[in-house]
């Protein structure tokens, strides 16, 4: 080559190499992180996760950039947690319940307790975590919880007493599965993902979840009832958990940083649930969808049906040496707490 183009190609490159310090925005992060998110990236909780992912940038000044995969995009809902533990996320939100018998202590919060809102249901589950520090937990850095409204059941067809649902093929996850068996329905797991299509295909003749479904996986399109059953009202604790190496490989400005802004979301998440919920309902009705309120005693024969559930989760986890008697007596009273605010 000759030496006027060995001077271009040099010349070249040094421009190639000036320019991001010629641009005063741009700036090498320090900690380059993945997060991974099963809701879809229209979904509040999608775009919540999104905006954190942006604060948490924004307050360190650029230390640490996040890249989003939203949807399931990159892992699962189910393969989350797993991919968090091994690193193939930094990040991930999803649902302890998509990984049953592996959260002993925590799946006391998905308890058929007759959670009333989202935002109670939030609140408690972030309380427990503080007070009990399940060491479940301990191989991953969990920055924050959150909790869905009141788990009801949503139909093809309606369902105003016990003996209408008994049989009935019945979508649900984790221990929402053991209050359908009790309630005499026939549970069929699967995750929020599946639900629509097997609803459309008659794979399952309802759903047990939040209100904000019937909207935010606009699951009301293949629903044709709601029935609420608020006296069994189940919750779903929702986790966003970092890589444990990751998490002690920053450095502890950076890591206050992730603290304070989890911390603000919480409560983002807990109003968002709620209006989500009433956005659900809203939806649901202005396809024509009906709403069916148990009578008082109908309600109090659908509690009695499940608490068998609660006394068998006492049973089994006192039995693995956990105090289940006190998570449960602690989430009820957090519950009547909230319920009031």
């Amino acid at each position: 080559m000759k030496s006027g183009k060995w001077f271009l190609v040099l010349l070249l490159g040094m421009v190639l190499v000036g320019l991001p310090l010629m641009n005063g925005n741009a700036k090498a992060a320090d900690f380059n992180l993945t997060y991974s998110n099963f809701f879809p990236p229209t979904h509040f909780n999608g775009k919540l996760g999104d905006e954190w992912a942006k604060e948490i940038e924004k307050r360190t000044d650029g230390k640490v950039k996040i890249t989003y995969f939203p949807g399931g995009s990159l892992l699962k809902g189910p393969a989350i947690y797993d991919g968090v533990l091994k690193g193939v996320t930094d990040i991930g939100m999803s649902c302890f319940a998509y990984t049953p018998g592996r959260f002993p202590a925590l799946e006391s919060l998905d308890l058929p307790m007759g959670y009333p809102t989202g935002y109670a249901a939030s609140m408690t589950a972030n309380d427990f975590l503080a007070k009990f520090k399940p060491a479940e937990l301990d191989k991953v850095e969990i920055l924050y919880i959150h909790a869905h409204g009141p788990g009801l059941l949503h139909m093809k067809m309606p369902i105003n007493n016990l003996e209408e649902l008994k049989g009935k093929k019945i979508r649900a996850t984790g221990l929402s599965a053991k209050v359908v068996g009790a309630l005499g329905g026939a549970a069929v797991g699967m995750p929020q993902g599946g639900t629509y299509e097997a609803l459309q295909k008659g794979v399952v003749e309802g759903t047990f979840g939040p209100i904000e479904v019937l909207k935010g996986w606009k699951q009301g399109e293949v629903i044709k009832y709601t029935t609420d059953c608020f006296s069994v009202g189940y919750t779903t604790a929702m986790y966003i958990a970092m890589n444990k190496k990751k998490w002690d490989s920053m450095p502890a400005d950076v890591q206050k940083v992730f603290e304070e802004v989890s911390r603000e979301w919480v409560a983002k998440h807990a109003e968002g649930w709620d209006t989500a919920d009433a956005e659900g309902r809203e939806f649901s009705a202005s396809l024509g969808n009906q709403f069916i309120t148990l009578s008082d005693q109908e309600s109090t024969r659908w509690a009695e049906a499940v608490s068998p559930v609660i006394e068998e989760y006492i049973k089994a986890k006192e039995a693995m040496g956990l105090p289940a008697k006190e998570y449960v007596e602690f989430i009820k009273a957090s519950i009547k707490k909230y319920s009031k605010k």
